[in-house]
């Protein structure tokens, strides 16, 4: 499966954002799928993810701000992100869970949020 991640960009403390995934191939609606994040220094965390049966499960710290959601008529996978915050910034990916090798992520999407 081929990931591609868009939608990052610039925002203020508290405000929205939507990021939004696109995979190639047709094994897409069998995976769980999830967004994940790196900030700078910091390792690669699982923030959300969505079953394949459309279940879904948060970190703590965005849980209440962050929704996740998926289509599988279009091979797409959304993070609405609400009341952003400036420990957000990262770089966001999207990837089965469990992820798949390293050849499997993308080059992500960049998230920054100012105070």
């Amino acid at each position: 499966v081929q990931l591609q991640a868009s939608g990052g960009g610039l925002a203020q403390a508290g405000g929205s954002m939507r990021l939004s995934c696109a995979a190639s191939g047709s094994i897409f609606s069998i995976l769980n799928m999830g967004w994940y994040r790196q900030a700078p220094g910091k390792q690669r965390e699982l923030v959300a993810q969505v079953s394949r049966f459309g279940g879904t499960n948060y970190e703590d710290s965005v849980k209440g701000r962050f929704t996740i959601s998926r289509d599988n008529t279009k091979n797409t996978v959304d993070l609405r992100m609400n009341n952003l915050k400036p420990e957000d910034t990262a770089v966001y990916y999207c990837n089965s869970v469990p992820s798949g090798d390293s050849s499997s992520w993308g080059p992500g999407t960049q998230v920054t949020v100012s105070s």
